[in-house]
């Protein structure tokens, strides 16, 4: 026996709007509308936080159950602080909170806002694009230091490629004959280097050279 459910195909839910100046007006109100809620909730989170006691600001969050959501939306007060909510109404709240999470990144665009008389979504996407635009990139200079994961460093030599490999064999043979590490020899060869060019060596034939 087929019940009054069976056989019956669900009817697709219809998202069509009639197109008129008042629908649209309301529209993109609504979303401007939700810009500023997204602004009017975030300051008032930050004042909570600043007003209430620890214990009291975590009860708050628990009894909304908003605890570990709370964060964007501090980000966001520490951000926008400079603002009202109305300078951002025409601006979507994506926009909002990618500034707020990157912040950092989007700093100049923050402040160049300060500066800017009507804030709309046109003006902080042109400002985020300038930022974005590629700067010629400098050469890096060649470095020798590693980072440990404590946050400490080590130098460490790349490697010597050579046609007679001179250096590898006779680092290797000093290693062999002295009963030294590399790195006490290369160590040993730098601090003579740097005497050297110190004045406090001074090369046999540089002598030979000068007493002519």
């Amino acid at each position: 026996m087929m019940s009054s459910m069976q056989g019956v195909a669900p009817h697709p839910v219809s998202h069509k709007f009639e197109q008129s100046d008042a629908t649209e007006n309301f529209s993109f109100q609504t979303l401007a509308d939700v810009t500023k809620a997204i602004l009017h909730h975030a300051f008032w989170l930050a004042e909570q936080k600043q007003c209430l006691s620890s214990k009291e600001y975590k009860k708050l969050l628990v009894s909304q159950g908003w605890q570990g959501e709370e964060k964007r939306y501090l980000k966001i007060a520490a951000t926008f602080g400079k603002f009202s909510p109305q300078d951002f109404a025409q601006v979507e709240p994506r926009t909002i909170y990618q500034l707020a999470e990157r912040s950092n990144k989007y700093q100049k665009v923050i402040d160049r806002l300060l500066d800017v008389s009507i804030i709309n979504q046109e003006t902080v996407r042109s400002l985020i694009k300038k930022q974005r635009t590629p700067r010629r990139e400098t050469a890096e200079k060649p470095s020798i230091w590693r980072r440990l994961k404590n946050g400490g460093r080590y130098c460490q030599v790349p490697p010597i490629h050579e046609d007679g490999e001179k250096t590898g064999t006779t680092l290797q043979k000093m290693m062999d004959e002295e009963g030294l590490t590399a790195q006490q020899i290369v160590a040993e060869a730098i601090a003579l280097r740097q005497a050297y060019k110190e004045g406090k060596l001074v090369l046999v034939t540089d002598v030979n050279s000068g007493a002519e």
